[in-house]
């Protein structure tokens, strides 16, 4: 039985359910600092942080997002933390040739969902679902 960190629970809550993606960014950050930098939370983050950027109007910043988290994520097992990560790729790379095509072939902004394939960790973000956190407020200084 694995367990998971709920800052990693509260980044699939706010990408799946509120499709936060500045909320994404914040709990992912701070766990990514306390896990040691590991590329592959950053990577995650960088997918969220893409899509704000398109999301807020910035396609460039998006590009810049998105080929550094496929940097990070290609060649982590394709199941990975409870997640189908060969699919976020996937679907991030997809993400990555639209935003290259652009301004030629604009296309509107859509939510890419990570798909969850541990049960576990499927209850957890369904009780965030049910009982959502308050908005995260960082470390105590």
């Amino acid at each position: 039985m694995r367990t998971y960190d709920p800052l990693y629970v509260q980044f699939v809550y706010y990408f799946n359910i509120e499709r936060d993606y500045f909320e994404c960014h914040e709990v992912m950050e701070e766990l990514w600092l306390e896990e040691g930098r590991d590329p592959l939370y950053q990577g995650l983050l960088q997918v969220a942080v893409g899509l704000y950027h398109y999301q807020n109007g910035n396609p460039s910043g998006s590009v810049k997002l998105f080929t550094a988290a496929l940097e990070k994520l290609q060649g982590h097992p394709p199941e990975t933390l409870g997640i189908d990560l060969a699919q976020v790729v996937s679907e991030s790379e997809a993400y990555l040739t639209k935003l290259h095509r652009l301004p030629e072939e604009p296309f509107a902004f859509y939510d890419l969902t990570i798909r969850v394939i541990d049960p576990e960790l499927a209850e957890l973000v369904e009780r965030l679902r049910l009982h959502p956190p308050s908005a995260h407020e960082g470390e105590a200084e």
